[in-house]
């Protein structure tokens, strides 16, 4: 049996790490700007912040109900994102620990 070639795993590490930490910034952007209520999220800037959150938060919406009239489920994918990051590219992370052993094995 060939060994698998472990070449990829820096890049995919990198990349996941920055697109989940993106990811996590446009929401942090959301609940920001959940204290200005003036803001359009259709037009300039806002737009590409709404984009990759609202697919998540229209279903979440569904199942958790504002507390005191306050939407919470940019703080719930928040705290999503965060866990998912940590256990894929977190210093404990699968995809770090493979890249570790994979270091360690060559």
């Amino acid at each position: 049996m060939t060994p698998v070639s472990l070449a990829p795993l820096p890049l995919l590490h990198l990349v996941l790490g920055l697109l989940l930490a993106a990811w996590s910034l446009c929401f942090i952007v959301r609940i920001v700007l959940t204290w200005y209520p003036q803001v359009d999220w259709h037009s300039g800037f806002w737009a590409i912040v709404a984009w990759p959150t609202e697919p998540l938060l229209v279903p979440t919406r569904r199942l958790v109900a504002p507390i005191g009239g306050v939407d919470v489920t940019p703080v719930i994918w928040v705290g999503l994102l965060s866990l998912v990051r940590e256990l894929l590219v977190g210093q404990q992370g699968l995809i770090s620990q493979w890249m570790l052993r994979s270091m360690a094995v060559a």
